[in-house]
């Protein structure tokens, strides 16, 4: 009788891998990267619709401090009616999706204060 013996050798982690399985590193990555994305896409929506933080921060009633804030990654929360507001003032939509249901969230202001209205659309 012959065995033959493989050679198995472990995959090699990365410094990334190794580090995501400390849950202290983990949770500081997940949370900064979070931020990181928010910054950019408030990056990419100034300058697709040619926004300056002034312009963006009057329109939206919000003081220029707290969008360059967002831009840099530094805001640590932001309130869902000021992303809406944000992100309707860039021209875009947001939808929550489930299955085939799909309600739209609009901004109304009303005496220079934002409200959320939730638009169930039928299908």
């Amino acid at each position: 009788m012959v065995t033959i013996m493989r050679n198995k050798r472990k995959r090699v982690l990365s410094t990334f891998e190794r580090e995501m399985k400390n849950p202290k590193f983990k949770k500081t990555f997940e949370k900064s990267y979070k931020e990181f994305l928010l910054s950019e896409l408030l990056i990419a929506m100034m300058e697709e619709d040619d926004h300056s933080v002034r312009s963006l921060a009057k329109d939206i009633g919000l003081s220029p401090t707290i969008i360059q804030n967002i831009r840099s990654g530094k805001q640590e929360d932001l309130m869902v009616s000021n992303f809406v507001s944000l992100v309707h003032t860039c021209g875009y939509k947001v939808f929550l999706e489930k299955d085939d249901r799909r309600i739209e969230i609009k901004d109304r202001k009303f005496k220079d204060r934002h409200f959320l209205n939730f638009i169930r659309n039928p299908h």
